[in-house]
């Protein structure tokens, strides 16, 4: 019998509705396959729909990844697991607090130590940098991250920087006026399933296969080239704004909001004039940046990749 672990936290039930996809497999050889499901739980629960200040008021912990304080967890961290699967959201260009504060538990940490782990990214659209600290969090735990499966709002940008805010501040994802739903597509969720066909077989072969990569081949993580630049810009503005934010006050203290409506001040103020003239100089310098891109590409979809060779095989 192998044995895996599921670990995520989900506010709005998108990532939820696509670990279900990805577990049905599994579920499936039951009698060869045993499913544990843990959902990170912070000891101050997070709101949904968001209250505008306090959606801001998470970024800087977000940024730095300070661990909130967890519930106790039903794990006790000396299970065994073949697999562990981690599933979050992305807050401000990182991993969801909730996760970061099961993954540095000391629970966490036990359980990850020596583990293959296959993360899963529900998002708008930009997911580098907090693939980058998920990384950096396995290591540090001594976890092997072997996949990587990322689902996005494949709606263009422009349109998610409003549709996107309107469903974390209000609940509403629905179409609006001439505006998509705000979300990953269903058809996207499902295709979860074939990643979990794939882990199937991974899990009764030889076990030496969980430490690399089983999803090559099935389109698991797909960089596009033109948020490369803007996200890196935004991660290095974000660790600005929240080293300063931390120093003001801790999360929820009064002395810290009117330094938070100063940002979401500077923030809208740059989306309206700076981001619309940096994705034209970005267009334009596109051809001649193409073959570093193309190198950055490669190694933020690693270890999946966004091949598709595979996927008639396994849809």
């Amino acid at each position: 019998m192998k044995r895996v672990l599921v670990v995520h936290y989900s506010q709005t039930g998108q990532l939820s509705a696509a670990v279900t996809a990805l577990c049905q497999p599994l579920q499936e050889e039951s009698r060869q396959i045993a499913i544990r499901h843990e959902y990170a739980k912070p000891e101050h629960s997070y709101p949904f729909p968001w209250p505008f200040l306090s959606f801001f008021d998470v970024f800087p912990e977000s940024v730095y990844m300070d661990a909130p304080a967890m519930k106790p967890s039903q794990l006790a961290g000396d299970e065994a697991f073949d697999l562990i699967i981690i599933a979050y959201q992305v807050w401000f260009l990182s991993p969801s607090l909730p996760i970061v504060g099961f993954i540095k538990s000391e629970v966490g940490q036990q359980l990850l130590k020596g583990k293959p782990v296959v993360t899963l990214i529900a998002c708008r659209n930009m997911w580098l940098n907090a693939h980058q600290k998920m990384g950096q969090l396995l290591a540090d735990a001594g976890a092997y991250h072997c996949d990587n499966i990322v689902l996005t709002d494949k709606s263009p940008s422009l349109t998610t920087f409003i549709t996107t805010p309107r469903w974390l501040l209000t609940g509403k994802k629905d179409r609006w006026g001439p505006l998509p739903a705000a979300g990953v597509s269903q058809q996207d969720i499902d295709g979860c399933s074939r990643f979990g066909r794939v882990l199937v077989q991974a899990l009764q072969r030889d076990e030496e296969k969980l430490h690399s990569p089983m999803l090559h081949g099935l389109g698991a993580a797909t960089v596009d080239t033109q948020l490369i630049a803007s996200e890196m810009v935004g991660h290095r503005s974000f660790l600005i704004w929240g080293k300063l934010l931390r120093k003001v006050g801790k999360q929820g203290q009064a002395r810290r909001k009117p330094f938070l409506v100063l940002y979401v001040i500077f923030l809208i103020t740059l989306i309206i004039t700076i981001v619309p003239i940096t994705m034209i100089i970005k267009k334009l310098l596109h051809p001649l940046l193409a073959d570093k891109l193309t190198q950055k590409k490669a190694l933020f979809e690693q270890p999946s990749g966004s091949q598709t060779k595979r996927m008639k095989e396994f849809t």
